[in-house]
């Protein structure tokens, strides 16, 4: 097994670390069934890889045996971020044949977290997402851990997410406060639907908590997380230099 330091930068707050309670304490809600959980966004600069890895680190430190899978294999940003160490293999190198997944995890300096990286980029990501191979592993993965957590690519820009949604229990979605239209978030939901992907919730993310305070007490990461699927959001594009 590999063996990797993870690097999260600044202290985060007291708001930020009770709002990454309470969505893991909403994901246990939803049922003992809810183990395999994929996180998704509409566009890219979202912040769902940052959500993915606290939402991780959350279980993690609760006592529940975790494994955070990077399976946003077109444009990984966890390996580029948070790791410290050599990662000689990754989901590509299993999804493959080219390596056995007990080689492709990591072993974190978190106590209970463990993580898979991207690996080289793959010219058939979806095909390979949708393949055999990673049902196998997700079905070997709910025998070992409590929970796992799968950062897949934005849906509104590739399938990727809704292929491997279809193997999960069912699916965050983040969405940037003011920078992505309802309508475009609707178009997103409706492609989880058709993937008979479970929609857990949404969490709205880069909310502004130096300006009006929209969301009261919770963090800068992690705005609410809503039961529903029923928001207003702006109708920008505009993209923040806060999440690459």
């Amino acid at each position: 097994m590999q063996e990797v330091t993870l690097q999260f930068g600044k202290t985060e707050d007291y708001r930020t670390r009770e709002a990454f309670k309470t969505l893991r304490s909403n994901i246990e809600f939803c049922g003992d069934g809810i183990k395999v959980v994929a996180v998704t966004s509409c566009t890219p600069n979202e912040g769902k890889s940052s959500i993915a890895m606290e939402l991780a680190k959350a279980f993690a430190e609760a006592g529940n045996k975790t494994m955070l899978i990077d399976a946003d294999m077109r444009k990984s940003i966890l390996v580029g971020r948070y790791r410290t160490g050599a990662v000689k293999l990754g989901l590509t190198h299993c999804l493959i044949g080219k390596a056995e997944y007990q080689d492709v995890v990591c072993k974190t300096n978190v106590s209970n977290l463990y993580v898979t990286f991207s690996g080289p980029v793959p010219p058939n990501p979806s095909e390979l997402l949708g393949g055999e191979r990673f049902l196998a592993i997700l079905t070997a993965l709910r025998s070992s851990f409590d929970y796992v957590i799968i950062d897949t690519p934005p849906l509104g820009s590739v399938i990727d997410a809704a292929v491997a949604a279809k193997s999960c229990d069912g699916t965050v979605l983040v969405v940037e406060n003011n920078a992505v239209s309802y309508r475009f978030v609707q178009s997103v939901k409706e492609q989880l639907d058709k993937a008979g992907s479970r929609i857990l919730g949404v969490v709205l993310n880069k909310v502004d908590m130096d300006g009006r305070g929209y969301y009261g007490h919770y963090g800068r990461y992690y705005g609410k997380y809503y039961g529903k699927y029923y928001g207003r959001y702006g109708d920008g594009e505009n993209e923040t230099a806060a999440e690459k």
